[in-house]
């Protein structure tokens, strides 16, 4: 019995040390565990001191965008927000109800300005805050930097939310292109001819005139002393050629009759250049430095001030107030427009495909020498200028 006692005591002790062994390799990985974590973490904290998300970057910097974003709802965007309407127009150059339209149609047609979540969970900027730093670049010409202050938003991500050339007088520039209304609407707008350009060379390369030479340009009929004209036509400074689709001014007018056209003719003519005063006073990012931004960007920035001032003239003209203007004394009986040529039948001429071919190209090179014809400006001036003296001309006197 004490043999086989011994031998149990023995069997016991060496399971109890096997127990214990056990035990303390299980502490030991434990804590080895432990440590190889924590010095992971103090290696990530040593790295994002040194470098940002990519090395080589400064560190990624807590810009506090959501408390940014709170804060911003509360100054503009809440219906009682800390600043009135007058301020957010001041400061934004647009009604606060169509920046918030235009907010939710660019957000339904491009997901990049919803607010989600990124790969961590964590919640992104406001479309308010992405579509302010846009709006503030174009506004003040503000750089990338300067928004980060605004609304807590990165440099990279300010130029994402907004999307060597020289001129004649030695300066860096490109040449915009554009006809305006009374209203200062632009109608048409060409830019990206950079360069030493003047509007000559400019005006060989737009296509303001393509509806005229494919023949789908509406057609207007009208009568100025007691001649009638089958073609609109554009204001436009003596540097333009002589052309049908143009009415210039007098370089020096002597009589009295040329003196009160070239006054009328110069004083409509200003409704362009007060419509560029109105854009580079509106958008300040258009008449300073181009700041390395390529062509394409350069023509995406000029066309959504164009596109943002129609939009804001739109919403603030007051159409149905008192004109203001002279109106057009023009006899306007035979006047008459269409949308699109009408045939015979009453219906929509159907234009055949200019193909380059003998028959279909003769046709544009027809409208083409039409167009230039310098005996119909010149007669069309001066039936003007004698249809303005007999509507005007007493009353000057």
């Amino acid at each position: 019995m004490s043999d086989m006692e011994e031998v149990l005591d023995r069997q016991e002790r060496e399971i109890r040390e096997r127990r214990r062994r056990r035990a303390a390799s299980k502490r030991a990985q434990r804590d080895l565990d432990q440590q190889l974590v924590m010095a992971v973490a103090m290696l990530d904290e040593e790295n994002q001191s040194s470098r940002g998300s990519h090395e080589g970057r400064a560190p990624n910097v807590d810009r506090h965008r959501h408390s940014r974003g709170k804060n911003l709802m509360e100054d503009y965007f809440i219906p009682t927000s800390l600043y009135s309407d007058v301020h957010f127009r001041g400061r934004y150059r647009i009604q606060q109800h169509l920046f918030n339209k235009i907010m939710h149609d660019i957000c339904n047609y491009d997901e990049y300005f919803v607010q989600k979540r990124n790969c961590a969970g964590v919640l992104g900027l406001l479309p308010e805050q992405k579509f302010t730093a846009v709006i503030r670049m174009l506004t003040y010409g503000a750089s990338a930097d300067q928004v980060d202050e605004i609304a807590q938003m990165g440099k990279s991500t300010a130029l994402e939310s907004l999307g060597d050339y020289g001129n004649r007088k030695g300066q860096n520039s490109i040449i915009l292109e554009a006809v305006a209304g009374f209203d200062t609407w632009v109608w048409h707008a060409f830019f990206g001819v950079a360069g030493s350009q003047n509007d000559l060379n400019v005006l060989g390369q737009s296509p303001v005139f393509n509806d005229v030479l494919r023949g789908e340009a509406p057609k207007i009929t009208y009568e100025v002393n007691n001649t009638v004209y089958q073609n609109g036509y554009y204001l436009a400074d003596r540097i333009y050629p002589r052309w049908t689709t143009f009415v210039k001014s007098l370089p020096h007018p002597r009589t009295q009759k040329q003196k009160l056209f070239a006054t009328y003719q110069e004083g409509y003519r200003k409704d362009v250049e007060r419509c560029f005063g109105i854009l580079q006073a509106r958008w300040a990012i258009i008449r300073g430095a181009a700041r390395m931004f390529d062509e394409e960007v350069l023509r995406s920035i000029m066309m959504t001030c164009i596109i943002l001032h129609n939009m804001i003239m739109e919403d603030e003209y007051d159409y149905e107030a008192e004109e203001v203007y002279e109106p057009d004394p023009m006899n306007t009986a035979l006047t008459q427009i269409y949308e699109k040529p009408i045939g015979p039948n009453g219906a929509p001429v159907e234009h055949e495909p200019l193909v380059r071919d003998g028959l279909f190209m003769n046709r544009i090179i027809d409208r083409y020498t039409e167009m230039q014809s310098s005996y119909i400006h010149e007669r069309r001036q001066v039936d003007l200028m004698e249809h303005l003296w007999a509507v005007k001309g007493n009353d000057d006197e």
